[in-house]
């Protein structure tokens, strides 16, 4: 049942994932119920990236000229490195202090992707194109550095933050945007997944499966990216994006509430050390 459960999970997550990020956020808790964070961290990492050859394959179209255009590999390199440097990172330690920056890293991100419209005025048409000058492409490349960095080492809500990074960088439809992200994060948890496979991290009792469903998820997630309309396609990424930040605040916070309090919550969070067999209260 439970093989199931998280087969049918992530179907789901590959889909939000494909479509605009924050599939993490239903395939990480699950695999927290079964497995020690670390090792649900990189289960979950290698389960959606199925999701993403089918998510690029479906909106390919929406990349047409991309590929031609030198700026790509400014934003292509960084993200792969990013994507090694934070798998390393996750292999190496159990500390999880970053987990406190994640809700306010996705809220940014999603109230950047709510201004947009304001932020980045006039091509909201044709394909994505870079709208900075030369003199920020430094600042540019660090943001998506960062970003991919993040993703190599949790993950979680990483299209969001992506999508947000983008929406400074480039002009375009937002579908473009949507699936120059699906690129960029194949490209980038390729190389995080290759780290935490060849480190032994992850657990492919439930990863094999999950990727099958992952793999199915990416491919509906593509085709509804594919057509569905800019408008519906960045209020999807909006409610997605809020409601990543308001887990992940609640995850950090509301246990202080109602169960075990602030310090003990976040401990908790932290905690990539205990056995699989024992998982954490939740």
């Amino acid at each position: 049942m439970t093989y199931v459960l998280l087969f049918l999970a992530n179907i789901v997550a590959g889909t939000i994932n494909a479509l605009a990020g924050g599939g993490g956020l239903i395939t990480f808790p699950l695999l927290m119920l079964t497995v020690a964070p670390v090792t649900a961290d990189a289960t979950s990492a290698v389960a959606l990236f199925f999701a993403y050859p089918a998510a690029v394959w479906r909106t390919r179209s929406q990349l047409d000229g991309v590929f031609r255009h030198g700026w790509l590999w400014l934003l292509l390199v960084p993200c792969v490195l990013g994507g090694v440097v934070g798998a390393v990172l996750l292999s190496s330690t159990g500390n999880r202090n970053f987990i406190e920056f994640v809700p306010w890293l996705v809220l940014i991100a999603t109230i950047i992707i709510v201004l947009r419209p304001i932020l980045v005025r006039g091509d909201e048409s044709g394909s994505v194109h870079p709208s900075i000058t030369m003199a920020l492409w430094p600042v540019a490349i660090a943001g998506i550095f960062l970003v991919a960095l993040y993703g190599g080492y949790f993950g979680a809500g990483i299209g969001i933050l992506m999508i947000g990074a983008l929406s400074f960088i480039s002009k375009g439809d937002i579908r473009h945007v949507v699936a120059l992200k699906n690129f960029l994060a194949l490209c980038m948890r390729g190389m995080a997944v290759l780290v935490l496979v060849l480190q032994g991290n992850v657990n492919w009792k439930y990863g094999a499966p999950m990727a099958i469903g992952g793999l199915i998820g990416g491919y509906i997630g593509g085709t509804i990216s594919h057509r569905a309309n800019r408008t519906l396609v960045r209020s999807i990424v909006i409610a997605i994006g809020f409601a990543a930040s308001a887990y992940f605040f609640w995850k950090l916070y509301g246990p202080a509430v109602s169960h075990i309090g602030v310090e003990q919550a976040k401990s908790e969070l932290r905690d990539d050390t205990g056995p699989a067999s024992q998982p954490p209260t939740r």
